[in-house]
């Protein structure tokens, strides 16, 4: 690659997952159109991951295959397992506790990747080779059963960042634990989904960056096991939460001062609609949405390429 890729992720899901409410919403479909065309003003294309409620919905059903016509992004695979096909209750309220897929036996497991799978490929006419777990939780299983099913790229790992205090079921043991994983996209070994393997599948991590030094984290985690408490170090991630363009950019000339040859953003397709998330309220944030990824994208347009994950997967395959 001459230029490091900038890759857009987008978790194309329902209005305000963050309220716990039983019956979902998706009118933040309507919503996605000023943002694709603000990527394809700056040359890059995203990746919508789509889950189950988008997936069905007209407007955004229109709006996808528009942009996969044009060649202007990438419909990858998302998944909610308390609200995805087939149901299965495993606590027996699954939308109050929205358990991890990974907390579901193997045969459920399985049947949900293929309906979801399935329903995107007949859907939007195209092989589904780009996947991020629901609630950023993935196992050896999972990962598996992509390879199984074609996909190509996961991008569900954030490094530097542990899960394990965010319960799904109420009697498991939270999300996964991604403090030690790499910070650069690898093939993964398939047993140990930490380590660089063999197999065909190529996982793209987050770009995420400590938010202190390592003498101040060190310090920090000392205070918090005095007190009993155990949190992660804090991290700043490449995604907008309102002003916060000047700590993005930063993000970003870390990860590449790293030498990784991409960065990844991301952001949930409810936070373009006002209302649609907690960190964006009304139409005043939105438009600081948009000003802030103005100043992300123009400072990044010169120095990378766009590209979707599928295309990413293509280059490192060919060298």
């Amino acid at each position: 690659m001459t230029l490091p890729a900038f890759i857009i992720t987008i978790d194309t899901e329902g209005d305000n997952l963050w309220q716990n409410h039983r019956e979902i919403k998706t009118e933040n479909a309507r919503f996605l159109p000023r943002f694709q065309s603000l990527c394809e003003k700056y040359g890059f294309k995203p990746v919508w991951l789509t889950n189950y409620e988008m997936a069905i919905d007209p407007d955004y059903i229109e709006f996808a295959k528009d942009v996969i016509a044009r060649g202007q992004g990438e419909v990858g695979m998302h998944l909610h397992a308390w609200n995805s096909p087939p149901d299965h209750d495993l606590t027996g309220d699954d939308w109050r506790w929205q358990p991890y897929l990974i907390e579901y036996p193997d045969e459920i497991l399985r049947e949900k990747v293929v309906y979801m799978t399935t329903l995107l490929e007949e859907t939007f006419g195209t092989k589904m080779v780009s996947h991020r777990a629901g609630r950023w939780a993935f196992d050896s299983r999972y990962a598996k059963l992509l390879v199984e099913l074609g996909y190509k790229v996961d991008c569900s790992v954030t490094p530097r960042v542990n899960w394990r205090n965010a319960k799904g079921a109420p009697t498991g043991n939270g999300g996964t634990d991604y403090q030690h994983f790499p910070t650069r996209a690898y093939f993964m070994d398939l047993d140990n989904i930490s380590q660089p393997g063999h197999s065909e599948l190529l996982e793209v991590p987050m770009s995420i960056q400590y938010k202190h030094s390592a003498l101040m984290n060190s310090f920090k985690q000392s205070y918090d096991r005095i007190r009993g408490k155990y949190r992660s170090p804090s991290v700043n991630w490449l995604r907008p939460s309102g002003g916060n363009a000047a700590q993005m950019i930063s993000v970003a000339e870390k990860t590449l001062a790293e030498g990784n040859d991409y960065v990844e953003f991301m952001l949930h397709s409810s936070e373009f609609m006002p209302g649609g998330s907690p960190t964006f309220k009304d139409e005043a944030d939105i438009e600081r949405l948009y000003q802030d990824l103005e100043e992300l994208f123009s400072w990044l347009a010169g120095r990378t390429k766009g590209m979707t994950l599928a295309e990413y997967y293509d280059a490192k395959k060919a060298g």
